[in-house]
This record gives structure tokens, sequence and C-alpha cells, in this order.
């Protein structure tokens, strides 16, 4: 099976089936599920009374054992502008970095040297970040990213307006669209609520866990209900990932 992209949200995937005395059938179908990710059990051709075609399809196997790849969880954050369940984690900071030098050239109105400051905090970032979104899309089948948005953090109330933009969460979520796309990995956005606060191991939000904007300088953690120490955004993670999975199982049945 070959998937190619038709638009911004459906897959067309291109099903080819062996016939009798050497010939083949070649189906073009709408693909929300990307099924070339999966070991196809059985397939049949069905029409309805409105005369329209539909692939009914069974899959053997979760996309992870057909690729021999794994799947990923990925919490966006301040601190560390993303941190994997598998404990990798990506730090920009390229703004906070850069602020003393910046300022003595803004001061001195040398708009040449703020030009190529500017232009090496740009460009440091998305070098950092293309190398992160890269070894993500090249060791996993599936990659899970929560839904938070830029915009929550960039309100005068909060003073983070300068960290969120140093995350670069949505050059983030671009990168690993176009490069999913381009390599058959499937991207998950899942609702991230209760993800911090959730443990990962009973599943169960104890009085310990991190909660609200004051939780945010809560880095680690011990569950008050099962005793197991969370590295907070790890743990925030490991349950978006379970969400995403969770989705899957309930979108396309395994048999």
């Amino acid at each position: 099976m070959q998937t190619r992209q038709t638009g911004k949200k459906a897959l067309k995937s291109t099903i080819q089936l062996s016939l009798s005395k050497g010939q083949k059938l070649i189906i073009d179908v709408f693909d929300s599920y990307n099924l070339s990710l999966y070991q196809i059990n059985t397939l049949e051709i069905v029409q309805d009374s409105r005369n329209r075609w539909y692939a009914c399809i069974t899959v053997k196997d979760h996309p992870n054992q057909v690729s021999g790849k794994g799947s990923v969880g990925i919490d966006l954050g301040l601190k560390e502008s993303a941190t994997t369940s598998m404990g990798d984690k990506l730090t920009i900071k390229q703004t906070q970095k850069w602020a003393k030098k910046l300022a003595i050239a803004q001061r001195a109105n040398n708009k040449k040297r703020v030009k190529a400051i500017h232009a090496k905090i740009k460009n440091t970032r998305l070098d950092l970040i293309h190398k992160f979104t890269t070894k993500l899309v090249k060791d996993n089948a599936l990659i899970v990213v929560g839904d938070v948005k830029s915009r929550s953090f960039t309100t005068r109330k909060t003073n983070l307006a300068k960290s969120t933009y140093d995350a670069g969460w949505f050059e983030l979520k671009r990168q690993l669209e176009y490069k999913c796309k381009h390599a058959g990995c499937q991207l998950e956005i899942v609702n991230e609520s209760y993800t911090t606060q959730t443990c990962s191991c009973c599943l169960k939000i104890s009085d310990s866990s991190p909660k609200g904007r004051a939780g945010l300088r809560i880095r680690g953690w011990t569950c008050a209900e099962c005793g197991t120490w969370h590295d907070r955004d790890i743990n925030a993670a490991k349950n978006i990932l379970a969400v995403g999975l969770d989705r899957l199982a309930v979108g396309i049945p395994s048999v």
C-alpha cells in the first residue's frame, strides 16, 4: 500500500490487489488512519444503496509492531521546550542566552548588530528543532503531542511571552507535521488536560501532584497514592502518549 497526501487532513491511499491470472486491481481510498502503518488482515469491497463504494478493512497489529519502530508522547513546556515519554528533552532558550548582548547592541543603536543577533537566535532555534524532530520521526511510527496553545501563555497576566516565543512550539509542530507526512509516520494532537497531574503508573491524581500555575515550579514529585517518583514533564509525556494510543484503539479495531 502506498500513501500520499491530498489535503490538510485526509490521506489518499492506493491499495493494490492481486487477482487471478496475474491481474491486478488498484483502488484509491480516502484514508484517515494512514493504513500504510498497519498490517492488513482482511479487505472487503462493498457498495451501499446510494452506489457508494467502501473498503472494509481489518488489521492485525498496532503500527509499532509492523514497522519495528516505537511510539512516543511529547509534552511541550517552557523550562524544556519539549520532553518525550522516553526522557529526551529539547532545550532552546536562545533569547535568554543572547539577552545581555542584544540589550547592549540596542542601547548602542547598533542596528546591524541587533539584526545579526536576532538572525542567530532564529537560526539556532530552527536548527535545534530540526534535529530534534528529525530523530523523532526516524525512530517512531506514532508521535503524540499535547494541544497546548501558545496564546495561553502570552497574555500580560502571565509574563511568559518571551519564554513561550523562545520555546518554539508552533515551529516544532509545523516541522513534525510535514516530516510525518513525508515519512509515513502518524502524528496525533490530543487534549493534554490533567496529564501533568495524573500519575502515569496508577492513573490517580494525588494531593502531591503539581496543579495550576503555582505548580509550574514543581519539577519532580512523588505520587501520594502509589509512591512512584516522577519527573514532571516525562510523566506528562507518558500520559499524552496513553491518550493517543487510546484514541487509536477506539478508532480502528484490531483482530
